[in-house]
């Protein structure tokens, strides 16, 4: 198993230097950090699928566009289901990118 990176909590990052004295909330301010740091990952994989269909589409390879489409649908939807970003933000992008994909000829 391979050994876990050690993580410097949020505000310490930002500059401020302050710290829980609670061994409880040092606790859980590592979880937050661990969780935020897996939340970004997961967004920027959506936001590189989104792209992806979108430089599909601009290039005019619909086939392709639509299968990277189907992609993109199924990884908003996951964000989405893990509250990671809201239902409306999800529908809103998924609407776009199929309207990005039916213009394309």
């Amino acid at each position: 198993m391979p050994q876990k990176a050690k993580i410097i909590p949020a505000n310490i990052e930002k500059g401020r230097t302050i710290m829980a004295n609670i061994k409880s909330q040092i606790k859980r301010n590592e979880t937050n950090e661990a969780a935020r740091l897996k939340n970004n990952a997961e967004k920027s994989g959506c936001r590189s699928a989104v792209k992806k269909v979108e430089t599909l589409a601009a290039a005019g390879k619909k086939a392709e566009a639509t299968e990277a489409l189907k992609t993109a649908i199924s990884e908003l939807d996951k964000l989405s289901q893990s509250g990671i970003i809201s239902e409306n933000s999800a529908s809103r992008k998924k609407a776009h990118l199929q309207r990005v994909v039916a213009s394309v000829k």
